[in-house]
């Protein structure tokens, strides 16, 4: 982690969930994101974690994201990724990778069939 002040980066506010484990586990626990940055997160949840725990986040559209507990308050905590992210895959639908382009598909009428009339 560096000694560079993330609270100072633009975040995002949104609503998402995400799936937090401490880093060497298994056991997955689901929290809400409440914000998210290039350098961070809020997260909310019954997780109970410390101040400078080493943790994994895994985020949509991202995957899996090392970082560290930086503060709690009651059910919410503070995560400082120990690499930059880009927050705006998180916000992207799943799935809205590059797709065929149309001119490469084929008609409609070609793939199902002739169209009849009614």
């Amino acid at each position: 982690m560096t000694s560079i002040d993330h609270r100072q980066l633009g975040r995002d506010s949104l609503f998402l969930m995400a799936e937090v484990r401490l880093s060497g586990t298994e056991a997955e626990h689901r929290v809400k994101v409440r914000n998210l940055s290039a350098g961070g997160m809020m997260a909310e949840g019954a997780m109970k974690v410390l101040r400078g725990t080493p943790v994994e986040v895994n985020l949509r559209n991202i995957g899996w994201v090392d970082g560290v507990v930086a503060w709690i308050q009651d059910n919410r905590f503070g995560i400082a990724f120990i690499e930059e992210i880009d927050p705006k895959l998180a916000r992207a639908p799943v799935g809205t990778g590059p797709s065929t382009p149309r001119f490469v598909k084929p008609p409609i009428a070609q793939a199902v069939g002739p169209l009849r009339k009614i």
